[in-house]
């Protein structure tokens, strides 16, 4: 049964994230990005928000103004998250856990003028 545990810890959740509010110029004026991501993080704890954000950082950004989207390691006030639909608040905010099929849509409040 080894070659199942194998699998089990390769395992990737399919998940779609969206920018809106001029985050897109953030992520390559690409407003949709279909991504998979590990189902768990570094620690072994099931993927969250948190970890999404730091990937998207890390790994989708090509921006280097990521001040603009982060700011002390968290995500920056101004920016709506919606999980599914629903406001982030709801759901646990930076500890909700992903699951394959989630729609978390990122929308900057903050515009010049």
């Amino acid at each position: 049964m080894a070659p199942t545990e194998t699998l089990s810890s390769n395992e990737q959740l399919a998940v779609s994230v969206e920018f809106s509010g001029g985050l897109e110029m953030l992520f390559d004026d690409q407003r949709h990005h279909s991504l998979r991501i590990p189902t768990k993080d570094k620690d072994g704890q099931p993927t969250n928000i948190a970890f999404l954000i730091h990937h998207l950082c890390q790994n989708v950004m090509n921006d280097t103004r990521k001040e603009l989207f982060i700011l002390d390691n968290n995500l920056r006030p101004g920016i709506l998250v919606l999980i599914n639909d629903a406001d982030w608040e709801l759901e646990g905010e930076e500890s909700y856990e992903l699951k394959s099929g989630d729609n978390i849509l990122f929308v900057s409040t903050l515009h010049g003028g």
